[in-house]
């Protein structure tokens, strides 16, 4: 589980097949092999671990099922990733609840401040409700049939990939996790839907 508030930005340095390997500092403290760490908002297991100086490297393997869900497959070495460790149960919440579970990929029609995104699913977006775009709690300011937009300040769009989103450029969705499941249970009453009572 994690907040959708990113630690730094990585870079991916190599690809070789399935196996990713990301330059990192911040998030490779206290981490060991087989902890997790989201990429541009995707859970992925450390799989690998140079450290040296306070900073280093770590790999993970991206399965196909993974490539196919999500805009990890567009990375190539260079390109800078947003990267969280997971959330301390004696923390605080400051962003909201992210599983690193993408659940769509959007692409983006319009650039920072007013982040424009374009995906048919926002079954699960309500105004002022909660999305994590490319692994980062944001709140969603308007809704349309075609997408959505939200709002990015300066220090967010400093400090991760957003602020250098153009248009074209897919990012990873990850929709309010108490939204889904409170519209899986309110379908589930609803007459002629799977699993309600007069199904």
């Amino acid at each position: 589980m994690f907040t959708g508030l990113i630690e730094e930005m990585g870079r991916l340095t190599a690809r070789d097949g399935h196996r990713f390997t990301f330059a990192a500092a911040t998030v490779l403290e206290g981490t060991g092999i087989g902890d997790s760490i989201a990429v541009n908002g995707c859970c992925l297991t450390v799989v690998d671990l140079t450290t040296a100086a306070g900073a280093g490297t770590w790999s993970a393997d991206v399965v196909d099922e993974t490539l196919s869900r999500t805009a990890l497959g567009d990375l190539r070495p260079g390109d800078p990733v947003n990267l969280e460790r997971p959330l301390r149960l004696d923390g605080r919440l400051g962003g909201h609840l992210v599983q690193g579970h993408v659940d769509a990929v959007g692409e983006v029609t319009t650039p920072a401040p007013h982040l424009a995104i374009s995906s048919p699913h926002t079954r699960y977006l309500v105004e002022k409700g909660s999305i994590s775009v490319d692994g980062v709690s944001l709140t969603v300011v308007d809704l349309s049939d075609g997408g959505f937009t939200v709002a990015v300040i300066p220090h967010t769009a400093e400090v991760t990939t957003l602020g250098a989103r153009r248009p074209g450029d897919r990012v990873n969705l990850e929709f309010d996790l108490i939204a889904k499941y409170v519209a899986k249970s309110v379908s589930r009453q609803l007459p002629g839907s799977p699993g309600s009572a007069e199904e």
